[in-house]
Order: structure tokens, then C-alpha cells, then sequence
């Protein structure tokens, strides 16, 4: 005799299949999106890293050169030092505003300071908004700020007047003078530290 099958317990066999087979489907499908959100979170990673790098990282300093001149860019203290020939050597710092068209003789310094160093010539000078400074082969120092500039002499001699000419001042080795509008050009031997301080900005 043979024993009459279930058709219960078929299809309960079909079921616990069918549900098995959805199971698997399930976990393929989530392992696969589960590889999808790696994937996207590696290069949300990636990218986030090269941003932040972009951000950190500071950008080389380009050394500012004038016609003639190479530029040569130093650290401690971050300055720019103009080898022009013909004995011309400017040091500046790194945010000086510096422009000539004829380096040889004038320069145009609009901000910050300059530290110089000119063989003897007929005539160099260096204007400002607020001062020309005229010299025939020295070493010295001009400096712009908002209202005033200041020049020191280390070696040499220079004659200092007003943007317009007037007032002529000539200032020897250890002396200084700060140009301001409406304040006379008084010329004095400038103190130790403030020679230090000055001298500093260009590393000597």
C-alpha cells in the first residue's frame, strides 16, 4: 500500500524554498549595497582628504622679480633679496610693495620695507608716497607705512626730501629720519634698538 502524500506538507516544502530563495536574494542585495555605500564613502573620504590638503597646505612662495633683477626667495624672516648687477642688491620683505621700469636708477616702494645696497653712481633714488630718497653709493633702509616713511642710513650718504622735493635733509651713516605731512625732517642719529628692530626684518 502505498502511502498518500500531503498536499499540505508540499506546499509548505514550496514556501520554506521560496522563502529561503528570498533570503539569499535579500542578503546578495544588501551585501551589494553594503559594497555600493564603501564605495562611496572611500571617495567621500578621498575627496575630503585632497580638500583639506588644498586647505592646509600653504602655497610656495613665488619670488617677484624686477627687469634685470633675479629674485632669490629667504626664509627667517620670509624676504625677497634682488640681485639687479652693476652692484644693485635689494632686500625686501615679503609683502613690499616694489615697482620700477629702470631698477638701475629708482625704485617705487608703495608698502612695508626695502634694505639697499648701491655701488657708487651718478644718482639712484627710492620714492614713496611719502619721500624721495636720493643716493650716490651706500647702504640703507627704507621703510613705508600709512602716513609716514623713515629712512636709515648704515654706510653712505643720502639725501631725503618730500614726495614734491622740498625740504632736503642729507643723512650720514647711524642716522634716520621719518617723513610725515606736516611735520618737520629732523634727522637724528636713530637708538641701538630701534637699528636692531629694523635690521631684523632682513635677517642681519
Amino acid at each position: 500500500m502505498f502511502s498518500k502524500r500531503n498536499p499540505k506538507s508540499k506546499t509548505e516544502g514550496h514556501a520554506r524554498s521560496s522563502r529561503a530563495a528570498e533570503m539569499a536574494s535579500m542578503r546578495r542585495g544588501t551585501g551589494g549595497r553594503r559594497r555600493t555605500i564603501a564605495a562611496a564613502r572611500a571617495g567621500l573620504f578621498a575627496a575630503t582628504c585632497m580638500i583639506v590638503g588644498m586647505t592646509l597646505v600653504p602655497h610656495a612662495v613665488q619670488a617677484q622679480s624686477l627687469p634685470g633683477c633675479t629674485a632669490t626667495t629667504l626664509q627667517d624672516p620670509e624676504r625677497q633679496v634682488l640681485d639687479c648687477g652693476n652692484g644693485l642688491v635689494i632686500d625686501k620683505e615679503a609683502a613690499a610693495s616694489l615697482t620700477s621700469q629702470t631698477p638701475q636708477s629708482s625704485l617705487e616702494l608703495g608698502s612695508d620695507a626695502v634694505l639697499i645696497e648701491v655701488s657708487p653712481r651718478d644718482s639712484f633714488q627710492v620714492l614713496t608716497p611719502h619721500a624721495i630718497a636720493t643716493v650716490r653709493g651706500t647702504v640703507f633702509a627704507v621703510d613705508t607705512q600709512e602716513g609716514v616713511t623713515s629712512v636709515f642710513v648704515v654706510k653712505g650718504k643720502v639725501e631725503v626730501t618730500r614726495r614734491d622735493g622740498s625740504d632736503p635733509v642729507l643723512l650720514g651713516p647711524g642716522d634716520g629720519v621719518d617723513v610725515r605731512e606736516g611735520e618737520p625732517l629732523t634727522v637724528r642719529q636713530w637708538p641701538q634698538p630701534r637699528v636692531v628692530q629694523l635690521l631684523a626684518r632682513f635677517g642681519r
